[in-house]
């Protein structure tokens, strides 16, 4: 035991103290706040950009149809021809012409009015136009059948069915992917730290067998011993960086937004004023009920015990892949020979990401779901996805992140076993790429 932990203060102290570690440590706060404020101001920025589109109508339709908003506002020109007005319209740096045709017939109009840019023109912008052109020929078609003008305004509004639970509590739309996704971005942490650190570890084995200072290692040390202390000195220096990174972050970040009065709610600006949505103070108005509900949900989110269960997946899950790290790095000689074995390693974590998000955004307790949450290479990432909604009734059953745990702690035991054979015969192994078959032989020894 006391060789191991020799290991494990050698592993992180030369881990903490290598320059380019240090650098990076409190480097990267900075870049992260400052990525943030840049999103921020450069949401600003493009809130304000106004777009002027002119608009040349001949025809007797459409006449007070285009209303300004904050990002686009219309300039109606007249008494000038179609080569003209786009002459003018470029001059004057416009950012496109709407024409529109004299033509006797509604739907004729339409179908021949062209809107002119210099360059193609943004989906939004399009969205807008389009949607003016769609309610007046929709209304048209109505009256024509009889339906008057309040009828096809009350036919327009939007419809929500009500849902609650059997107790009666009223159930949130997108609550689901809302969990979901910030149990995700706990599972997107686990795989950047599996994928970050274990590289680490494969690349402290590379070092020290490249320049053979293994063979004096383990004279003295069994090379299990050693491949755990690597493993758990380099999770210790990895944690300590992550702890630096999120605390000196949060700081900053609310230094930046006390000194510079930065509001966050600017990354969320464009999504209010999004085409289809209702905009300004009555969109806010009615959303502050709904704002709460959504605020009240968040809050009612079992943190403390979806931390804690970050914490036991998090270790399991890169004791798990940071093992098989090590005995990668035991088996080749340099770097490159290492990528035919990588991607067979991220291969589990990406497919927990994508199909993680798939199943638990649509089912968070369907087969496939609860399947990922139990196999042990995603479980550290779907069941996190998952964990959100709690634990017992209505959440992850009980038995499920029972069995998930088991299944973790016996596969890390074999796969550590596994590995260390691995490690054991490769470590002294050199300049020969080992193949699949190689790794196979030297499990039987």
């Amino acid at each position: 035991m006391g060789k191991l932990s020799l290991i494990i203060k050698r592993e992180y102290l030369a881990k903490v103290r290598n320059k380019s570690f240090v650098v990076m440590t409190f480097l990267s706060p900075i870049l992260m706040v400052g990525m943030v404020v840049l999103v921020v101001y450069l949401t600003k920025i493009n809130d304000n950009e106004i777009r002027t589109i002119a608009v040349l109508n001949e025809s007797n339709y459409f006449t007070t149809d285009f209303h300004g908003t904050e990002s686009t506002s219309f300039v109606r020109i007249r008494d000038i021809d179609l080569e003209a007005a786009k002459d003018s319209v470029q001059k004057m740096g416009f950012y496109g012409l709407l024409y529109i045709p004299d033509e006797p017939d509604l739907e004729k109009v339409a179908s021949r009015s062209f809107f002119y840019t210099k360059d193609a023109p943004g989906s939004n912008v399009l969205d807008n136009l389009e949607n003016v052109f769609e309610d007046r020929l929709r209304l048209r078609r109505l009256q024509e059948l009889g339906v008057s003008v309040s009828d096809f305004e009350s036919v327009g509004n939007n419809f929500e069915i009500n849902t609650a639970n059997f107790s009666g509590e009223q159930n949130l739309k997108g609550i689901i992917e809302i969990k979901a996704f910030i149990g995700g971005a706990f599972g997107y942490l686990i795989m950047m730290f599996i994928i970050i650190y274990g590289g680490f570890v494969m690349r402290s084995v590379i070092e020290e067998k490249t320049s053979r200072i293994i063979e004096v290692i383990i004279s003295s040390v069994k090379p299990f011993q050693l491949m755990l202390g690597k493993i758990i000195g380099t999770s210790l220096a990895g944690v300590t960086q992550f702890a630096i990174w999120i605390i000196s972050a949060v700081l900053m970040f609310g230094i930046l937004i006390l000194v510079f009065d930065i509001d966050p709610s600017g990354l969320n600006s464009g999504a209010a004023n999004a085409p289809g949505l209702v905009g300004g103070a009555a969109y806010m108005a009615a959303s502050d009920s709904a704002m709460q509900l959504y605020a009240n949900e968040l809050f009612r989110i079992p943190w403390v015990m979806l931390i804690c269960f970050f914490l036991i997946y998090f270790i399991l899950g890169y004791l798990i892949y940071s093992s098989i790290y090590a005995a990668i790095g035991a088996a080749v000689d340099n770097e490159t020979d290492t990528q035919q074995f990588i991607f067979p390693i991220i291969l589990p974590l990406m497919l927990a990401i994508y199909v993680g998000f798939f199943s638990v955004f649509n089912n968070p307790h369907g087969p496939i779901a609860v399947a990922f949450s139990l196999f042990p290479l995603t479980s550290p990432i779907v069941m996190l996805m998952r964990l959100p909604g709690g634990i017992g009734e209505g959440g992850v059953p009980i038995w499920e992140l029972v069995v998930s745990i088991f299944l973790l702690i016996v596969t890390f035991i074999g796969i550590v076993w596994l590995a260390a054979k691995i490690y054991r015969v490769g470590i002294l192994m050199y300049g020969k790429k080992p193949s699949y078959r190689d790794l196979f032989k030297w499990l039987k020894y």
